[in-house]
């Protein structure tokens, strides 16, 4: 199964995206959610990123906040709406909403 998960908070989700089991596994970044891909705690980025995933995060939402495709982490890729579309349409069978 290939499954798209959508992150829009940024709350302590590494519990629930370790148990999902996917062949293919994609967490995109939206709304406040991008802000695992640019900050850092305790000096450390976000757990969520040394997950075995594809990392993607909308470059509209980082916008929103202030922020550009330099504050995001180098193992995520900023992705457009057309994009996450795309992404929808060609990469994952399943998508799920954190």
């Amino acid at each position: 199964m290939k499954l798209g998960v959508f992150v829009n908070d940024y709350k302590s989700t590494v519990d629930t995206v370790e148990r999902l089991k996917a062949d293919k596994l994609g967490l995109i970044f939206v709304q406040n959610g991008v802000y695992h891909a640019t900050l850092k705690v305790n000096g450390k980025p976000c757990p969520l990123l040394d997950k075995t995933a594809n990392l993607y995060a909308l470059a509209e939402d980082l916008a929103t906040r202030g922020l550009t495709d330099a504050d995001v982490d180098k193992r995520v890729k900023v992705v457009t709406y057309s994009d996450v579309v795309d992404l929808i349409f060609n990469d994952y069978e399943q998508l799920a909403w954190l």
